[in-house]
């Protein structure tokens, strides 16, 4: 009864078409999900993304959820989840990824997951990290840490929507650091984003995780941009 109160004034609403939510539903309606774009990249490691970094970083595997289209479905939620605070949506998307990630053999040998960081006055401003939740739901998926005291970013960009790919890559190189390295040597590291379109922030990622010694790096995003 309590709930329903609840969801008489603050309705439990799709997070991409705004309609209620049934009780058995949760984030996305029925409808919306049913017409979400899946990849279903981690069935195929020779896939869209493993090939964004060929020739410019060694990566193990890569894969991301969704499909990102211009005024599209996941647009929207991407969007509800940065700007809107849904903080939720992630956490949705990291599960989902995970349950997918942990039937595929090539995952398992993981060792732990790392979230492109934000610099800190981005953090500031929206006051939480978009992949963490996504990370986190993953790492929990696959039985192993979530760890966010390994990179920092150090320098502060604009938001990088309406820029092109060429200012993008720009803008990202040289913006990483490594802290903590000894607890990530010889680990299988799973660098986790919410949306890939030049591939700049995770190479840049990858780059300087690869400094340490043994360490081996694989992709999962929540979306990929066609």
């Amino acid at each position: 009864m309590f709930q329903d109160l609840i969801n008489l004034f603050y309705p439990n609403i799709c997070q991409i078409c705004d309609v209620e939510l049934r009780k058995n539903q949760r984030i996305l309606c029925t409808g919306c999900l049913n017409e979400l774009p899946i990849t279903n990249f981690h069935l195929d490691n020779d896939n869209p993304v493993k090939k964004v970094f060929h020739g410019r970083v060694p990566i193990e595997n890569a894969t991301s959820l969704l499909v990102f289209k211009k005024k599209g479905s996941v647009q929207k939620l991407i969007h509800r989840l940065k700007y809107r605070g849904h903080q939720e949506i992630g956490s949705y998307l990291g599960a989902w990824t995970g349950a997918e990630l942990v039937k595929v053999n090539s995952f398992k040998e993981i060792d732990l997951v790392i979230g492109v960081p934000l610099h800190k006055k981005k953090l500031r401003a929206r006051g939480f990290n978009q992949v963490e939740l996504f990370g986190k739901e993953i790492a929990a998926a696959l039985n192993i840490p979530y760890m966010d005291d390994i990179l920092l970013k150090t320098s502060f960009s604009s938001t990088q929507t309406l820029k092109t790919r060429l200012a993008r890559w720009g803008n990202i190189e040289e913006s990483f650091v490594l802290f903590n390295s000894e607890k990530i040597k010889n680990k299988h590291i799973l660098l986790v984003d919410d949306l890939i379109t030049t591939g700049a922030t995770l190479e840049a990622c990858a780059d300087v995780l690869l400094e340490v010694e043994n360490v081996k790096i694989s992709i999962a995003t929540m979306a990929f941009t066609a």
